[in-house]
């Protein structure tokens, strides 16, 4: 089964490059694009796509905009974002993470990382581009919302600090199992867990939570 992509990007030549990249993956297929955020919107709504690939700025509705649309904190069946942009600029990130994306890439990325972020994205995991990862979550947390995160519903076990941890530094799945010695459906049943505790939809505001409350450092 390919994963099916909609692209969109006010400037054509870049939504045909990203298009072609990801046409040339064997289980990528875009299924459609769009130039501004509004069609992207609507086109994602006909069309559920496994991914939506979003530009930041787009005229008439943002990127940011268009991604709470589609996966914000009160969308029911929230859609797989990833956003990708030119300016590598923290309230950017910030504000596309906080809108319910699930990946976060410059467009500088290269296909592999490109790839990886769609893969990634439609597994229900995250991926945010290397080099913003670390520096940007600790900024959030300096930077985000006023008010203070909301406490766990139930106090975390100690493995789940390990893997809150692990999650707030970017870690996949896999890397997780193999740096704690475990399987990876005991770190997917972790997640899960901790999401539930934590009120979070996805390892991003799992991730974001560990920055603010201080649990992570960088």
């Amino acid at each position: 089964m390919s994963i099916r992509v909609v692209v969109a990007d006010d400037q054509e030549i870049v939504r045909t490059g990203l298009t072609m990249i990801l046409d040339a993956q064997p289980d990528i297929e875009v299924v459609g694009e769009a130039a501004d955020g509004r069609r992207a919107v609507e086109l994602a709504r006909r069309l559920r796509p496994d991914v939506c690939l979003f530009d930041i700025r787009m005229p008439g509705l943002d990127g940011i905009a268009a991604t709470r649309a589609l996966a914000g904190p009160d969308v029911a069946d929230p859609l797989a974002v990833v956003v990708i942009t030119t300016f590598d600029l923290d309230e950017y990130v910030y504000a596309a993470l906080r809108a319910g994306a699930r990946g976060f890439l410059l467009k500088n990325a290269g296909a592999a990382l490109l790839s990886q972020a769609v893969h990634a994205a439609a597994g229900g995991e995250a991926l945010i581009a290397p080099s913003v990862t670390a520096r940007l979550l600790g900024t959030f947390a300096r930077t985000g919302p006023g008010s203070a995160p909301a406490q766990p519903i139930e106090a975390l076990t100690g493995r789940e600090e390990q893997i809150l941890a692990a999650v707030a530094r970017g870690r996949t799945n896999g890397e997780i199992a193999d740096e704690l010695y475990i399987s990876l459906s005991t770190v997917k049943s972790h997640i899960a867990s901790l999401m539930a505790k934590l009120g979070a939809r996805n390892r991003v505001e799992i991730a974001i939570w560990a920055y603010e409350t201080g649990r992570v450092r960088h």
